[in-house]
């Protein structure tokens, strides 16, 4: 049986997702349509930013919150596949935030910068730029990412070993790799 030719979108979103008090920045930029939900947007950040969607997350636009309902949990949170991403977001400059891992907090801003008309022949999701590599889960948030680049790069360092063979030998914070993204996205 052929397979139905996805739906082109009437409207792409450009969003610039920023890892929150990461220095030097670390950040991508991708275009979605509009209409993705929010639980989809999720995967794309997760796919974008090189995480591993191994922990729980949420949005949040103001005292609102979006993720996966819990009844376990007393927090109010509205179910983050009944929202679409065009009913949070609908000019540019707007912004929401998403917050992975709840322990580390690795908070990042959604901001929406362009709402352009698709491209023919173009697949999206699609990552068009970014700025280094995404921080290995678990490693503490921001400030134990800090801590961890400090270790790895100083052989002196107490935890220095340790450290690069949890990592597997290697970490270079600058690496971006945008065709490997747009891989994944496909």
């Amino acid at each position: 049986m052929p397979r139905k030719a996805a739906a082109v979108p009437s409207r792409i979103y450009q969003l610039k997702i920023s890892l929150k008090d990461s220095k030097p920045p670390i950040w991508r930029r991708v275009e979605v349509a509009d209409n993705v939900t929010l639980a989809t947007l999720h995967m794309i950040i997760q796919t974008a930013m090189g995480w591993t969607d191994s922990h729980l997350h949420m949005f949040s636009v103001g005292r609102v919150a979006y993720g996966v309902p819990n009844p376990n949990y007393d927090e109010d949170v509205r179910d983050e596949r009944r929202f679409k991403l065009n009913d949070l977001l609908t000019a540019p400059r707007q912004k929401l935030s998403y917050e992975y891992d709840f322990g580390d907090s690795w908070t990042h801003e959604v901001l929406l910068e362009k709402v352009l008309a698709p491209e023919s022949g173009v697949s999206y999701p699609r990552c068009t730029a970014g700025k280094r590599a995404c921080p290995p889960e678990d490693c503490g948030g921001v400030w134990g990412y800090a801590n961890f680049l400090e270790a790895i790069s100083d052989p002196e360092h107490p935890e220095h070993e340790d450290l690069l063979e949890w990592i597997g030998g290697e970490f270079d914070p600058e690496e971006f790799d945008l065709a490997a993204v747009n891989e994944m996205l496909r």
